[in-house]
């Protein structure tokens, strides 16, 4: 009809009388000698007798701001014809570009008498989309009170939700998803618990953090990252040195820093200076092309870091340096282990909380030729310094 077709001839095409198609055309639907309209008038052809029904006031059109992955009245319309041409759940759910399961379920839910009724499956959707109903913790003091007092016990919403049912066996109105417990926490508007109790989850986040999977990340930087799977296998045995890992350790505020290079195979650590602990992406490039330009070009195979902001532009450093770069995954520090190791041992040199802009050149220097001279269980009592210099006279 949509198209131009008249009634009679839609009606033949779907394999129905032009009567029902009148009928879907005016909203009318039939059960049990019944015809229903919209507006709430029945003609009860059993009892011959007519009278009107309160009908609900939601309306049928569709809602300005519905998600696309909902069902709409034009998709419901559409399941019902497929219903009455006994096509498969699995020919309707493609017809309308949605799941087959998410058809079963709307079919499942809103059958009346045997038939599936797209106008009335549209208002009570309508209806419960509306949710005016308050959270489970705002309405439930004692289940608000257990849920506060063991936050503030340091228990996570998981442990919280599934404790609960386990103390409460026979209690049904002492269970809560530990969803509504974040909700309660995250969204002030959903109430029942206290902001302040954000503090005892271990993450001290007031708000969500959106997570991605990998494909859908937006890109770190301009230029294309190499990743770490794509290393070579000579970097990933420590069979070769060459191969190098870095990072920064920061300073008090993060307003400070030092670069930190460590060869995987002889665990050699070179430090970076960054003057005046300046850290964005160009001092950092041009410090390291500095520090890298020192070795000769058999120890430059390839620099592993992770995704910070200070290696924007690697691509710059590699073609200076001829030099690879492969990048971490996110949130993964063990794929730089040697470089996380060596970070922690100059700790001991370069304490957190403190400013490490005022160390010069020479006081790195001065670091790394002592960390350098420790002999290493890894390397059998050797020092990564003898390690290097046997490469270098070999």
């Amino acid at each position: 009809m949509a198209a131009g077709w008249s009634t009679p001839r839609a009606a033949r095409e779907v394999g129905v009388h032009a009567r029902t198609g009148d009928d879907w055309r005016n909203g009318i639907r039939k059960t049990a000698n019944k015809r229903i309209h919209l507006d709430g008038a029945v003609a009860d052809y059993g009892t011959g007798t007519s009278y009107k029904q309160s009908v609900s006031p939601a309306t049928t059109a569709e809602p300005a701001a519905i998600d696309a992955r909902y069902l709409g009245l034009a998709d419901r319309i559409a399941i019902a014809d497929g219903l009455a041409v006994n096509m498969t759940l699995t020919a309707i759910a493609a017809g309308i570009s949605k799941n087959k399961s998410t058809v079963s379920r709307e079919i499942r839910a809103h059958r009346v008498e045997g038939r599936y009724l797209p106008y009335q499956a549209h208002r009570a959707a309508a209806l419960a989309r509306a949710r005016p109903k308050q959270s489970k913790l705002v309405t439930n003091q004692a289940l608000r009170a257990q849920v506060a007092d063991r936050l503030r016990r340091r228990h996570s919403p998981e442990q919280i939700a599934n404790r609960l049912r386990e103390d409460f066996p026979d209690d049904e109105s002492m269970r809560v998803s530990h969803e509504t417990i974040y909700q309660a926490l995250y969204l002030q508007a959903r109430g029942g618990l206290k902001r302040e109790l954000v503090q005892a989850l271990r993450s001290k986040r007031t708000r969500r953090t959106p997570r991605r999977s990998p494909d859908q990340r937006n890109p770190r930087f301009v230029d294309d990252m190499v990743m770490i799977s794509d290393r070579p296998a000579e970097a990933e045995d420590r069979a070769l040195p060459g191969n190098w890992e870095g990072d920064l350790i920061m300073g008090t505020g993060n307003s400070s820093a030092i670069g930190t290079l460590v060869d995987r195979s002889t665990r050699y650590t070179m430090l970076v200076h960054l003057p005046g602990g300046v850290h964005d992406a160009g001092t950092v490039r041009d410090a390291l092309i500095a520090t890298v330009s020192t070795l000769p070009q058999h120890l430059r195979g390839s620099l592993t870091w992770d995704q910070g902001v200070e290696m924007a532009r690697h691509k710059q450093f590699s073609m200076a340096t001829d030099m690879a770069v492969y990048f971490c995954d996110p949130h993964s520090p063990w794929q730089r282990g040697t470089n996380e190791n060596t970070n922690g041992l100059l700790r001991q040199y370069f304490p957190k909380g403190t400013d490490l802009s005022v160390h010069s050149p020479e006081d790195l220097e001065h670091v790394a030729q002592e960390l350098n001279g420790r002999p290493r269980k890894t390397l059998d009592w050797d020092t990564p310094a003898e390690r290097l210099r046997d490469l270098l006279t070999a």
